[in-house]
């Protein structure tokens, strides 16, 4: 296997395991808020501590990759998100909770940028999407595997068991990582973002109404994919009344149908709509606000779970065009901090999501309102996204290379 593949295999792996951590929180919290005696408006401040702590480290991180390499943080962050994840089943009090949650945030996102940087150095504008779409993969295998597992555990043995054993397999993948992965010397930097030439200067990039798109856009999607991630569990469990031995299972079909959406899309945004990219991101968006109405409306639970995984079809498959969009308009010496600005404007989208939708189940007894939340945000994102394509086209490259648009 040619080297550039085997990372891309490598960077999947640590995904999956990365998610395994994350997401199996959303399958405990009707566990952990009848143990911890608190209610889902508290648990979301619990959900937000986390993407808190992720978006502060996204920008140092990036600098980090870009000035020490990806490889560092790519093997120091398991290590470090493994040992909080054991601290979780520690934690006695909602104080000790909200700090090792916050940290956790911290340690995943300290890599995050590392993976979209060796994606960009490692592969050229058109292979991007597909690139991204393999390790992307992991962001929908993680949670479909994580939830059966989760709720395996916590009928056997508790939710603070459950985040003992889940402290493992991290703590083994930083072993792999670190003597599989390149050094920052053998990687050779593919260097052809989409303009012509790069901004000279961070206040330049950030004078171009394509960049500020792109930024709002991202913001935006991430309060509709972190409501979904965060909350999906406890609708079923608190609104659609499915028990814990079903919800395992329940919880992971969306997922799987989400895997789909992601190759799917993978494909298409690298063979014949790669020059389309802001037209597939826009349509996926909306298709998922449709389905998340066509959600609340469910009669049934059946109804509701297919729903779900139309949902999820959409926000799982646009993951693959929008990291092509999003390494093609960043200057290929600054990768690892573009990109980690940019997720530093979409966690602060993720901070709000599970904030708003817990005060608004804690407030009226309902999920409709934070729906609402989610669908708003991913018609915004569609349409961010739809302003930037004649920035991505020959209409307006020239004007968008010399740093006019």
């Amino acid at each position: 296997m040619a080297p550039r593949y085997r990372l891309v295999m490598l960077l999947w792996a640590m995904q999956f395991v990365n998610y395994l951590d994350r997401v199996n929180i959303s399958v405990a919290a009707p566990s952990m808020m009848k143990s911890l005696s608190i209610d889902p408006g508290v648990f979301g401040m619990v959900l937000a501590a986390f993407t808190l702590g992720y978006a502060l480290m996204q920008i140092p991180g990036g600098m980090l990759a870009d000035r020490y390499g990806a490889k560092a943080l790519l093997v120091c962050a398991p290590v470090a998100w493994s040992l909080l994840t054991g601290l979780t089943g520690l934690a006695s009090t909602l104080t000790a909770l909200i700090a090792v949650r916050l940290c956790f945030g911290l340690a995943e996102g300290s890599a995050n940028a590392s993976l979209y940087k060796l994606v960009g150095d490692n592969f050229s504008s058109r292979e991007r999407a597909a690139a991204s779409g393999v390790w992307q993969s992991a962001l929908a295998i993680g949670p479909a595997v994580v939830a059966p597992v989760s709720a395996w555990m916590l009928v056997e043995a508790g939710w603070r068991q459950m985040f003992f054993w889940f402290a493992i397999p991290g703590l083994l993948m930083a072993i792999v990582l670190y003597r599989a992965l390149p050094s920052q010397k053998d990687v050779a930097v593919v260097a052809d973002a989409i303009v012509d030439r790069q901004a000279s200067s961070w206040s330049e990039l950030f004078g171009r109404r394509s960049t500020w798109l792109v930024l709002i856009g991202y913001m935006t999607f991430n309060i509709g994919y972190w409501g979904y991630l965060d909350w999906m569990p406890g609708y079923l469990a608190l609104e659609r009344h499915v028990n814990l031995h079903v919800l395992g299972y329940g919880a992971s079909i969306p997922y799987v149908a989400g895997l789909a959406g992601l190759i799917l899309s993978a494909w298409l945004s690298s063979t014949i709509l790669h020059r389309h990219r802001p037209q597939l991101i826009a349509v996926g968006y909306i298709a998922a606000a449709v389905a998340l109405y066509m959600t609340v409306n469910a009669q049934t639970v059946a109804e509701c779970l297919g729903y779900l995984c139309l949902a999820a079809f959409f926000i799982y498959g646009n993951f693959p065009p929008t990291a092509a969009v999003l390494l093609d308009v960043c200057p290929p010496t600054r990768r690892g901090a573009f990109v980690g600005t940019a997720n530093t404007f979409g966690q602060a989208g993720g901070f709000f999501a599970p904030l708003v939708m817990g005060y608004v189940v804690r407030v009226t007894h309902s999920f409709t309102g934070g729906f609402i939340f989610m669908i708003a945000a991913l018609v915004c994102a569609a349409f961010s996204f739809l302003a930037l394509f004649p920035y991505l086209s020959g209409r307006k490259r020239v004007d968008w290379a010399s740093g006019a648009v």
